[in-house]
């Protein structure tokens, strides 16, 4: 497990390799947010934002997703993974957010995570690039890379990871170094093929140590 200032180094040197990391989902409002991020369950952002193109322009306000059939939106985002689920959802979160919210998307997490397909890491990412506040959405990357450098223990779940995360990363700096791990994990360690040769925190990464040791052993 990393110490303090190990943590400190790896924290300022994700900034330094990727100082402008953002939500990279297409999204001109919070009410689009959520529906990106719904969508991109287990799904690529790439793949979200070319549906979404034209689907933010056929679709605008939760009145839009109501006027519509459950099949016709699911044509509208076949091409997406888990298409039907993701279409059923979208429809009963615009419910709840007509009626429950006077039609606007709710500012709190625990009130994101009550509307339809609206899980912990969606109402995180939500509350942090929409609302700015603080928070630590932990999706693949930032598992894997939290779990790689020894941020935190291989057997943790997912929530233990963002309790962890939260309780040894300054709390200003949440939403930064959450969209930087993401960036570091989409761009640099990657699942299957990390540039560990390159890695500047290879020195501090256990797992990276491991796989130049079977490399130089090849």
């Amino acid at each position: 497990m990393l110490n303090k200032k190990e943590i400190r180094f790896c924290l300022d040197e994700m900034e330094r390799m990727f100082p402008h990391a953002t939500c990279e989902l297409i999204h001109r409002n919070p009410f689009e947010l959520v529906i990106a991020v719904v969508l991109s369950a287990q799904c690529t952002d790439d793949l979200v934002n070319k549906v979404t193109r034209e689907l933010f322009n056929k679709y605008k306000t939760p009145e839009d997703y109501l006027a519509v059939s459950q099949e016709e939106l699911q044509q509208d985002i076949r091409s997406i993974g888990l298409f039907r689920n993701k279409a059923k959802n979208i429809q009963k979160l615009s419910h709840q957010i007509i009626h429950e919210y006077d039609g606007k998307v709710p500012e709190s997490r625990d009130e994101l995570m009550r509307l339809a397909g609206v899980g912990r890491k969606t109402a995180n990412v939500v509350a942090s690039v929409a609302f700015n506040e603080p928070a630590i959405a932990v999706d693949t990357h930032v598992e894997r890379v939290a779990k790689r450098l020894g941020f935190c223990r291989w057997k943790d779940s997912v929530l233990e990871v963002e309790k962890t995360l939260m309780r040894k990363i300054p709390e200003d700096e949440w939403s930064a170094t959450h969209h930087r791990m993401i960036f570091f994990g989409r761009y640099h360690c990657k699942a299957r093929n990390p540039d560990c040769p390159e890695c500047p925190l290879l020195e501090l990464c256990r797992e990276g140590k491991k796989r130049m040791k079977r490399i130089n052993k090849a």
